[in-house]
C-alpha cells in the first residue's frame, strides 16, 4: 500500500519505517512540524530526518516552512490542551498531502510516542482522514519506542529533549508543582 508517514523525528520514526516496510508499505515520509521550537531545534530534527531517510532510502516530502508565528496563533488562547491543536495541524496537513499525492493511507510516528495523547492523537486522525478522503493507517507503535531510541543512539542521530513547542520546553524545566506566570 502506497503510504504517506508524517515523520516528527528520526528517533521516532526509524522503528515506524522498519515496521510499515516489513508489512509491505511502500512509504513516503513528510516533514512538517510547525511546533518545533527554536529554530535551532527545528533545523536539528530536519537536518536529522533528512540525513536518516537518505540513510534508508526513503523518499521524503519536505515542507520546510518554519511556521512558529502561525502554531502560537493556533494555540494561543488554549495553551494547557494545546497537543490537540498541534495533532490537527500536523495530521490534516498529512491528510491533505496523502489525497494530493495519490497515497492510499497515511499515519504519523507520533503514533510510538508514550508521551502523547494516544487516543486523542487517533481522533484527530481518523477526522482528518474523513476531511480529505484518504485512509489512516492505525498503528500502535509505542511498543517499538525504547528500540527507535536505542537505534537512534547506535546511528549517533541526534535526540530531543522535549516534544518540540516552546510549552513543552518550558515543562521540561519546572518542577512538579511548579506554576510558572
Amino acid at each position: 500500500m502506497k503510504t504517506l508517514l508524517h515523520v516528527c523525528c528520526a528517533p521516532c520514526a526509524n522503528q515506524c519505517i522498519d515496521a510499515l516496510r516489513g508489512q509491505g508499505h511502500e512509504l513516503t515520509a513528510l516533514w512538517y512540524n510547525p511546533n518545533i521550537h527554536p529554530f535551532t531545534e527545528y533545523r536539528a530534527r530536519r537536518n536529522t530526518v533528512q540525513e536518516y531517510c537518505r540513510m534508508v532510502a526513503l523518499p521524503l516530502l519536505l515542507d520546510d516552512e518554519y511556521a512558529l508565528r502561525p502554531f502560537i496563533r493556533a494555540v494561543a488562547d488554549q495553551i494547557e490542551t494545546r497537543c490537540g491543536t498541534c495533532y490537527q495541524m500536523r495530521l490534516d496537513r498529512a491528510a491533505a498531502e496523502a489525497a494530493a499525492g495519490g497515497f492510499e493511507a497515511f499515519t504519523s510516528s507520533l503514533f510510538i510516542s508514550p508521551y502523547q495523547n494516544h487516543e486523542l492523537l487517533r481522533q484527530v486522525a481518523e477526522a482528518a482522514a474523513e476531511r480529505h478522503h484518504v485512509r489512516f493507517l492505525y498503528q500502535d507503535f509505542r511498543p517499538l519506542f525504547r528500540a527507535g531510541q536505542d537505534r537512534a543512539r547506535e546511528l549517533g542521530l541526534y535526540m530531543q529533549k522535549y516534544c518540540g513547542c516552546v510549552f513543552s520546553e518550558e515543562e521540561r524545566y519546572r518542577k512538579p508543582g511548579q506554576i510558572i506566570r
